[in-house]
C-alpha cells in the first residue's frame, strides 16, 4: 500500500533532484524552448515541499494537493501537465491489486492525463517520449508479478532510454517545434525532468 509517508518521501526526493538540476533543465530549455523549465519546476516543487503533510490522511489526498499546487504555481506547460499527472495518479490509487499493479495503473492514468492535456504522442520530442515507455514497462513487470521495487526500477530505466531518444528528434509540439530541424541534437527538458520523477519513485515508493 502506498502510504502518506512514502508519497511525501517521493515528493521530497523529487524536489531535491529538481533543486539540484534546475539550472541544467533551464539550460536545455534555453536551447529549444522558453528557458524557464527548470526554474518553473523548482518554484512548483518548493511550494509542494511547503504543504503541511499532517493535514492529508492518505497518499491520494497528499498527491492530489501536490497536483493542484503545481497547477497553481508553475508557469508554462509544466504546471498543467505535471499537475494533471499527480491528480490522475492519485485518483487511480484506489484500484484493486497488489502494489506494483496499482502503481503501474496510476502511472498509466497520469500518462493519459498528460496526453489529453498536451495532445502529444511518442516521437513528438516531449515528456511523453520518456513517460510512455516507462508506463508500458511498469505494466508489463507488474503483470508478471514483479515487486514494486523491480517494477519501478525497470520503469525508470525505460524512461531514461526514452529521454535519451529525444536527442536526435525534431520537435513537433510546443515552443521547440518552432525551431524545426534546429531542435534536433538537444535532449528534451520535459522528458528529462519526468525521468527524474520516475527515478525518484523508484528510490522512495518501494
Amino acid at each position: 500500500m502506498l502510504t502518506t509517508e512514502k508519497a511525501a518521501a517521493w515528493l521530497d526526493d523529487y524536489a531535491r533532484v529538481i533543486h539540484e538540476n534546475a539550472a541544467w533543465l533551464t539550460d536545455l530549455d534555453r536551447q529549444i524552448g522558453d528557458a524557464d523549465h527548470g526554474s518553473n519546476l523548482e518554484r512548483g516543487m518548493t511550494a509542494v515541499e511547503a504543504i503541511p503533510r499532517e493535514e492529508y490522511p492518505d497518499a491520494a489526498s497528499l498527491l492530489k494537493k501536490a497536483g493542484m499546487t503545481l497547477v497553481s504555481t508553475v508557469g508554462g506547460a509544466a504546471g498543467p501537465l505535471w499537475g494533471t499527472f499527480f491528480l490522475r495518479f492519485a485518483g487511480a490509487l484506489d484500484e484493486p491489486g497488489d502494489d506494483a499493479t496499482v502503481v503501474a495503473a496510476a502511472m498509466r492514468a497520469g500518462l493519459v492525463g498528460i496526453v489529453q492535456r498536451g495532445k502529444a504522442t511518442e516521437g513528438d520530442k516531449t515528456v511523453v517520449d520518456a513517460l510512455g515507455p516507462a508506463v508500458r514497462v511498469a505494466e508489463q513487470k507488474a503483470s508478471q508479478g514483479a515487486s514494486l521495487a523491480d517494477t519501478l526500477t525497470a520503469a525508470a530505466e525505460a524512461a531514461a532510454v526514452g529521454r535519451d531518444a529525444t536527442i536526435p528528434m525534431v520537435a513537433r509540439k510546443g515552443r521547440a517545434s518552432y525551431l524545426g530541424d534546429r531542435s534536433a541534437g538537444v535532449q528534451d527538458p520535459g522528458a528529462t525532468s519526468i525521468t527524474m520523477l520516475v527515478e525518484s519513485a523508484a528510490r522512495t515508493l518501494a
